[in-house]
């Protein structure tokens, strides 16, 4: 059975990332790519459906474990009473063939350890024919190929069809197992020595790490969230998956089970903010250009998502196969909300663009008529109903924040044209249509009686995306509306101090409940900030903190009465808000 969500840590080599867990098993990793089938998915099954197991022999669960310094490089230390041993596990960033690097250290005594390697292609589906061959177990099926090799060499065995390897490890001795995906259709992949691309591993993330340009109070938490988030990078394209894993639910037991392997258009401004201001510049202009690439094409055919080199198509199908995390069924693979319609998504690229720019970004020629096309045909779509954000599957409504959002795209639109006069398009237009916006979400989004903004017009549910009203600009933080919102959103929204998105079953229609969200936890924290309410923001994000897991990571969202993280994992939109808001709080305290 897997262990807890927050049980599991990453490592990754900017183009997949894999699930290592505290009881010395991997339980999730896809190769060669995050949105590739599995070949460790006990995570969403059992360990039949693939994980790779490396601990000393008898023991279940880690004394402790950290990642070295400001790196992706996993220590785990197991204490038994013949010894201690230490588990170094990492992926090598790549300019070849992906690689899983696991090195077993002894450091007093000595231990027995116990290696199971149990490979199962295609989402835990598919059992590979195994063979050996110039010192490597080899397991083909189908496209796929995994090469296991230890230095030095150590014997293995097959089991209940599984690769096993037990051997001990004494005081300074060192195993050391590599792991590779191949083409099967291709000859050997190139061998690594294990220990020389670890230190180059170390290397290539402290340097990273050394550029971040945030100093404030909370810097260790900003500096492990800014490594998740290049974790989740793709390298080769630039785009930032929501997070490194399928189906993990929001609700144990329950449906609400996403695939969330894919770029989301909505992070877009909130991504190139946390990067540009922790001092990534590179990643942030490779974040812009993949949006370019991703969105170009007619503005009707915008989506809300893309895959991770800005693929349109991302079929969603179910897994009968993988009983899902703890039976949280169906397991989905791809997304069916990427045919969504949701206005919210046009603000998203105006305003990250926009940001581009003002932030010194290196010029993109093409992206000004990109934005002016855009502004084109949101001028004659902005009143249709939508999805929304939170991309409920129920019927098209008029979302209030997906019409501040269509405000956001065209403020940004006049603002850029205010501001650079040798750009063409027509402001006048577009101011028109910002106060058009602007009036009717006043009058039809804004629940006088209660002093709140609404989730959609006429309805008496709530929204935590309207506590980025302030954020965006549509009002002051010191307008009475904004902080009715705010103290609306924390009455009925709250959940065990945080925050949930909305009230879920009376707006998706979908069976159960879920937690709370934590993005919107941390945008809470951001308006309580922005109306002067400092200590119960800094208070808010001091709670958020304490429920990352002991290496820093956070899911999507918290269960408050369990006390356990909930959703996909780890979750960019949680790191993301950390990041903005811990430099939101420092600015304040700066100021004040």
């Amino acid at each position: 059975m897997p262990g807890l969500i927050e049980d599991y840590a990453l490592i990754g080599d900017l183009q997949t990332a894999a699930l290592v867990g505290r009881d010395g098993s991997i339980d999730w990793l896809c190769l060669p790519r995050f949105d590739s089938g599995a070949c460790f998915a006990a995570l969403l099954g059992d360990p039949d459906n693939g994980r790779w197991l490396v601990r000393p022999r008898g023991a279940e669960r880690c004394t402790s474990r950290a990642y070295r310094g400001d790196t992706l490089v996993l220590d785990t230390l197991w204490e038994t009473p013949e010894g201690t041993v230490r588990v170094t596990d990492f992926m090598p960033h790549r300019d070849r063939a992906p690689d899983v690097v696991r090195i077993v250290e002894g450091l007093s005594g000595r231990v027995a350890i116990e290696s199971e390697l149990r490979l199962r292609f295609d989402y835990g589906n598919i059992v590979p024919w195994v063979r050996r061959a110039d010192g490597h177990h080899i397991a083909i099926a189908g496209p796929d190929s995994v090469w296991l090799r230890s230095v030095p060499h150590q014997k293995t065995y097959g089991r209940d069809w599984a690769t096993h390897c037990d051997f001990t490890v004494g005081a300074g001795e060192r195993v050391a197992f590599v792991l590779t995906w191949h083409p099967s259709h291709e000859k050997y992949p190139r061998r690594i020595d294990p220990y020389e691309v670890l230190a180059h591993t170390l290397d290539d993330w402290e340097s990273w790490s050394a550029e971040c340009r945030y100093e404030g109070p909370w810097r260790e938490a900003v500096l492990r969230s800014l490594i998740t988030l290049k974790a989740l990078t793709y390298a080769p394209s630039g785009g930032i998956v929501a997070a490194a894993t399928t189906s993990l639910p929001e609700h144990i037991g329950g449906v609400r089970n996403w695939d969330y392997r894919f770029c989301w258009l909505r992070d877009a401004t909130l991504t190139l903010n946390a990067m540009v201001t922790g001092g990534y510049l590179e990643e942030a202009a490779a974040w812009r250009d993949w949006l370019l690439r991703a969105v170009a094409g007619s503005p009707a055919d915008l989506q809300i998502m893309y895959g991770i080199q800005g693929e349109r198509r991302l079929t969603e199908f179910e897994v009968p196969w993988l009983r899902g995390y703890e039976s949280s069924s169906p397991v989905r693979i791809g997304n069916a909300a990427v045919g969504q319609h949701q206005l919210d998504v046009y603000g998203s690229v105006l305003d990250s663009l926009h940001l581009a720019r003002q932030s010194g970004l290196p010029k993109e020629e093409n992206a000004w008529n990109l934005q002016r096309v855009l502004m084109d045909f949101l001028e004659g779509c902005w009143r249709e109903p939508d999805e929304g954000i939170w991309e409920v599957r129920g019927p098209r409504r008029h979302f209030v924040h997906s019409k501040v959002m269509a405000w956001v795209a065209a403020d940004r639109a006049v603002r850029t044209v205010e501001s650079n006069p040798g750009l063409s398009g027509d402001a006048n237009r577009w101011r028109a249509m910002r106060e058009a916006v602007h009036r009717e979400v006043c009058e039809r989004g804004y629940d006088a009686g209660r002093n709140t903004f609404t989730q959609f017009y006429g309805s008496a549910e709530l929204d935590a995306a309207t506590l980025l009203i302030p954020e965006t600009g549509f009002l002051p933080p010191s307008d009475p509306r904004v902080v009715g919102t705010v103290d609306a959103v924390c009455r009925e929204l709250g959940h065990g101090g945080f925050v949930r998105r909305y009230t879920p079953s009376s707006v998706d229609g979908l069976p159960g409940t879920e937690g709370a969200f934590l993005a919107c936890s941390f945008w809470l924290a951001d308006a309580l900030q922005a109306i002067g309410r400092h200590g119960e923001a800094r208070d808010l994000f001091e709670r958020l903190l304490s429920v990352r897991n002991d290496v820093g990571l956070l899911a999507e969202e918290w269960d408050p009465v369990a006390g356990r993280q909930l959703g996909n994992f780890p979750q960019a939109f949680s790191h993301i808000g950390l990041v903005n808001t811990a430099l939101s709080l420092s600015i304040g305290d700066a100021r004040s």
